[in-house]
């Protein structure tokens, strides 16, 4: 597995989805990197950053749920990702987009926080709504719903590669949150996104000041080589108080 340069999930930290889309795909062409109708399920507790941990839930099949769905068994894929994952990891479920069962409810998600997990993401429904929105774990979703997961589906896989919300999904993938939702990045490519997404934010954060202050976006937004010259001279100045008089 690809190693990661030691600053690069601080880095993201600091780095949307939506900047980091649009860096996935100046630098490497990726358009689908972010799974589809998958949102946070609380907006004031949708951030992380982490190396994905898989977990594939398939339809339940009757004569296997008695044995596949018991969560007392040390083979549950489900109790292996919980059990197993390291700290700082992101638990990410594929369930097909089945909303019939809830992945993960309240227990489940308390010992995930016990171990460290830093957010949970699956193309289906939680349940335990109430509990699950005041707890510490940033939860993406579909949807909520009452029913347990074991009620339609069984965990069938656990760390290999999977499909989330239409988004291939390989283990050890770094996985980054925020409201908007959820983007996927190819392991080998998290260092250099981090870079270049952060310069990103930094010279739209400049141009978003500038704005402000009545700046025309005509040949300054997007940022044209007058603004990055511009934004350059501003930081070798120190990055002082910016104030701009524009006459209309």
């Amino acid at each position: 597995m690809t190693a990661l340069a030691p600053e690069t999930l601080d880095l993201l930290r600091q780095v949307s989805t939506a900047t980091l889309t649009s860096q996935l795909l100046k630098v490497a062409g990726l358009r689908t990197r972010s799974p589809l109708d998958i949102r946070p399920l609380n907006p004031a507790k949708s951030k992380f950053v982490g190396p994905a941990v898989t977990l594939r839930y398939g339809p339940l099949r009757e004569d296997l749920e008695k044995s596949m769905a018991n969560m007392a068994a040390a083979e549950n894929p489900t109790r292996r990702a919980i059990e197993e994952s390291a700290p700082g990891s992101v638990i990410m479920i594929d369930t097909g987009g089945n909303i019939t069962g809830g992945a993960v409810g309240d227990i489940l998600a308390a010992r995930m926080i016990y171990r460290g997990i830093a957010g949970l993401v699956t193309d289906g429904a939680m349940r335990d709504a109430g509990p699950l929105m005041a707890m510490d774990l940033p939860v993406h979703a579909r949807v909520f719903t009452p029913p347990p997961h074991t009620a339609s589906t069984l965990a069938i896989g656990y760390n290999e590669t999977i499909s989330c919300g239409g988004t291939l999904v390989f283990p050890g993938d770094i996985v980054v949150g925020d409201e908007d939702g959820v983007v996927v990045i190819p392991r080998h490519l998290a260092d250099k996104v981090a870079v270049s997404g952060l310069e990103q934010e930094q010279v739209e954060a400049y141009i978003k000041r500038r704005v402000d202050l009545g700046e025309p976006i005509a040949g300054f937004y997007p940022a044209s080589e007058r603004t990055m010259a511009d934004y350059r001279a501003w930081v070798a100045a120190g990055k002082p108080e910016i104030k701009v008089a524009v006459l209309f």
